[in-house]
């Protein structure tokens, strides 16, 4: 009995690994210049919806893309791109898009990471590399000042075309606009984090040379660097637990500093469910 009881757990888990690996096949879009990026498609909400596919997208830094990057984004029909980097950030590395394509840059909040950088160098140590991130986590200030033109774009976004998000290493300030647009279409905490921590999988790679050369040639202590590089729960948590406080839930955070009203959360739903 209980060999057949593991029998059935192993099924399970081996069904369910073969589903992540199918659905992150066809979440991932892969370009030769750009990681991290994917598809927001697919995920189911609590009412029984899913996020519909080749609509909303998300990415890493967009400025080395090749021509037939391009070519993918045109053949997906992306043309919106909201660039969440800081002004010096996309001046030094300008985004590579395909004529036409509506851009905006959201840089509120991130043209003062100078001092958290600064500490990438000075820290030393797991706790504190966790307590260096988490300070950009817990501060709410330049959130809906950075999000709520991202929002009036999707709300915008004309019918047949996409829209890609994106930062730096699209992780942090793509990760917490990923968090807060799901949370507004009804899918459930669980699954954003899952969305969230997926990036430890995309960046595996890019993640291994960043902390080889931070920690190398410019001599930063290598457990600070990991903790930087990394998507953990408790970082998104932060964010989320920051809000609660400040302004009672997360949906009247939305409503009073997104302006996401009830007609406007309808008319998401409505263009980005099925």
């Amino acid at each position: 009995m209980k060999k057949y009881i593991l029998f059935i757990c192993l099924t399970f888990i081996t069904l369910g690994c073969f589903a992540q690996i199918a659905d992150s096949a066809k979440r991932h879009v892969v370009l030769q210049g750009a990681a991290n990026f994917r598809d927001l498609g697919g995920y189911s909400t609590k009412d029984g919806h899913h996020v519909k596919w080749n609509e909303i997208y998300r990415s890493a830094d967009m400025s080395r893309l090749t021509d037939a990057d391009l070519l993918v984004l045109k053949d997906r029909k992306i043309t919106y791109d909201v660039d969440l980097r800081g002004i010096k950030e996309a001046a030094g590395a300008p985004d590579k898009i395909n004529p036409g394509t509506d851009y905006i840059l959201c840089s509120a909040g991130s043209n003062n990471l100078g001092a958290m950088m600064k500490g990438l160098y000075t820290a030393k140590g797991k706790a504190a590399g966790d307590s260096l991130i988490m300070q950009f986590y817990k501060n709410t200030d330049s959130l809906a000042l950075r999000y709520k033109p991202f929002f009036d774009k999707l709300l915008d976004l004309p019918t047949g075309q996409s829209l890609v998000f994106h930062c730096t290493a699209g992780k942090d300030r793509t990760g917490i606009a990923a968090a807060l647009l799901l949370y507004s279409l009804g899918v459930p905490y669980d699954t954003i984090i899952q969305d969230y921590e997926a990036t430890n999988y995309y960046r595996r790679t890019e993640n291994a040379k960043a902390i080889g050369q931070m920690t190398k040639g410019l001599h930063a202590d290598e457990e600070v660097v990991k903790a930087m590089m990394a998507a953990k729960k408790e970082y998104l948590d932060a964010t989320f637990d920051k809000i609660k406080k400040q302004y009672g839930s997360i949906d009247n955070y939305l409503t009073t500093q997104i302006g996401l009203d009830d007609k406007k959360i309808a008319l998401l739903k409505s263009k980005f469910l099925e």
